[in-house]
């Protein structure tokens, strides 16, 4: 059988070789540009794939000693485009797959913050929502400006536990207004559709502009990096790694810890 994921400890650039110096890179896998290619061909993700993906997954639960929609101390995961030539674009982002209504008080617990919980499964929504269903941005940015204007606050981070609860109802209400469904409480069925978007994304005008001055093949695909979620801002913190050769273009995030 064809593979098309490798763990982080099998690749040869970027995060493999942090990895395999040591550094603390949280666990993950990439999923290939072939991988991409071959969904793009047949518009789905094929069994082997997703049984490849489940297989590297549970080596990062074993990795974090947490698991993937446990309801006491979930694992959240990280889902970016990660092909050879760098696409900043946060439309290829979706971060902290693996909150529901199932986990959410699993880690408020674990982090003993009610407040961090319910800001990372509003941007869960948010992201979710953008990248993976296309609803417009303006939904969920209103929305958080009318939650700002309620609590009387002008920045985010001063809206607290019970405005963000609130939130996320309220975005949960935009999500299935905008797809006619509810916010998916399965987080495998978040993981793969995360998966299925970024895919996608790679024929969207948006990434084509992007790619278009480098020069970049089109016919090249994204690989997909998977990665626990490390939460910088409740520890000593995270960072970004860049290389000291100006001819390399590495820019990676690690925990610092």
């Amino acid at each position: 059988m064809k593979r098309y994921v490798r763990g982080f400890t099998e690749g040869c650039r970027d995060l493999a070789e942090l990895t395999r110096l040591g550094r603390p890179v949280p666990a993950g896998f990439t999923i290939t540009a072939e991988a991409c290619r071959a969904f793009l061909a047949a518009q789905e993700l094929s069994a082997d794939l997703i049984e490849e993906i489940g297989e590297h997954l549970r080596r990062i639960e074993r990795t974090m000693g947490r698991w993937f929609g446990d309801p006491a101390d979930p694992l959240l995961l990280s889902i970016r485009a990660g092909a050879r030539f760098s696409a900043p674009d946060p439309m290829a982002t979706v971060l902290n797959i693996g909150l529901t209504d199932g986990t959410i008080d699993g880690l408020a617990a674990v982090t003993g913050d009610d407040r961090f919980a319910w800001d990372s499964y509003r941007r869960l929504i948010q992201m979710y929502g953008r990248t993976v269903r296309s609803i417009p941005a303006d939904a969920f940015e209103d929305a958080l400006a009318e939650a700002r204007l309620a609590a009387g606050v002008r920045l985010d981070t001063a809206l607290g536990a019970d405005d963000l609860r609130a939130l996320v109802a309220r975005y949960r209400r935009i999500y299935a207004h905008h797809t006619g469904e509810d916010f998916p409480q399965d987080p495998n069925v978040q993981l793969l559709e995360a998966v299925r978007a970024i895919f996608a994304w790679w024929n969207t005008p948006r990434a084509r502009v992007y790619r278009r001055p480098e020069g970049i093949p089109e016919d090249l695909g994204t690989a997909v990096t998977v990665m626990a979620v490390v939460f910088g801002d409740l520890g000593p913190g995270t960072g970004v790694a860049f290389t000291r050769d100006p001819g390399e273009r590495v820019t990676t995030s690690v925990d610092s810890r």
